[in-house]
């Protein structure tokens, strides 16, 4: 698997990331159907067989156990410097003052937190995992920028945000000559294109890299609709995202279908390929539980799909209520 560039930095990625999210401990989390250590170093080790070096984890998942199932598992499987990490950090961690959020208490706290339980000295990306309405963004931003500095972390990212803030968050550190963002991990799939109208142009014009988060639409799109699997029948997070639009939803799956019978391919390696067509997308996360998904996604790289075929999964599409930033606080 030949590495891209991310956005407009030096650094090499691969064109598929993969995501944590999935590894840690089903007791300690509010997904059931996580990985345990051991499934989960099946599904890390293969990853690096195909070519991935990009890996994307965060604080909060399983409350830490993700970063540390990752960490055991890169440190004994690849050589630190031929790999990218990624962790987040915004949701709380304690249920007590300054657990969570993105003050520069919080982040000076957290960044340790994480290297401590990856087992590095520093990530390669460091990402704000929501907006924080309760913290002057000139002191998340300088509090982030004192990160890189500090040679905690090389590059800072961004997640699930409106547009105005992810400019706003820009502005204020070109103004005060800190670290910008380089990347926005996003909401995006052919079920939910909202980002399309301001982030994705945005993230064009600025040469931001963008790495989509749940590219298979929490599995609707790699499977036939009537399908049930056990995470489409206990994860209430893809119900919120997705319930309220199933009936148009299907037909824009059942497209995903028709490409891929007529291709001979996978409905997941399709609905891969159509994001990887974006010439925003750098490296959509695939948050595997299989070692034939992360198949499939190296596969998806070899897919070309004609503006005929780009139209026909996309002119059904309706608008969706927005899901990913933080509401507006009431």
């Amino acid at each position: 698997m030949e590495t891209v560039k991310f956005g407009r930095t030096g650094l090499d990625v691969s064109p598929i990331c993969l995501g944590a999210m999935s590894f840690g401990d089903p007791e300690n989390w509010i997904h059931d159907w996580v990985l345990n250590e051991e499934d989960s170093r099946q599904i890390i080790r293969k990853s690096l067989d195909l070519g991935i070096n990009f890996f994307d984890t965060a604080n909060i998942y399983s409350k830490g156990e993700s970063e540390r199932i990752l960490g055991r598992a890169l440190k004994d499987f690849a050589d630190r410097e031929d790999i990218v990490v990624a962790t987040k950090l915004f949701s709380s961690m304690r249920d007590r003052p300054n657990g969570g959020g993105l003050s520069r208490k919080a982040i000076m706290h957290e960044i340790d937190q994480s290297l401590g339980r990856l087992g590095m000295d520093y990530v390669d990306l460091y990402i704000i995992h929501r907006w924080d309405y309760n913290t002057p963004i000139e002191e998340t931003m300088e509090a982030l920028h004192d990160v890189v500095k500090s040679g905690k972390a090389r590059y800072i990212g961004a997640s699930a945000m409106y547009a105005w803030q992810f400019q706003k968050a820009q502005y204020i550190a070109e103004k005060n000559g800190w670290t910008k963002f380089v990347s926005m991990q996003n909401h995006y799939n052919l079920l939910y294109r909202e980002e399309e109208r301001e982030m994705m142009p945005l993230c064009e014009d600025m040469g931001i890299a963008v790495t989509p988060y749940s590219p298979l639409a929490s599995g609707r799109l790699a499977r036939e609709w009537s399908v049930e699997t056990e995470r489409s029948r206990t994860d209430k997070i893809q119900e919120m995202k997705y319930g309220k639009t199933e009936e148009q939803d299907e037909i824009v799956a059942d497209r995903v279908g028709d490409i891929a019978e007529k291709k001979g391919v996978s409905r997941s390696q399709v609905a891969l390929a159509w994001l990887l067509h974006k010439p925003q997308v750098v490296a959509p996360i695939i948050g595997a539980t299989k070692e034939k998904y992360l198949d499939d996604a190296a596969a998806a790289l070899e897919i070309v799909l004609t503006k005929e075929e780009m139209d026909y999964l996309e002119e059904v599409y309706i608008p969706h209520e927005v899901t990913g930033p933080n509401p507006y606080p009431e």
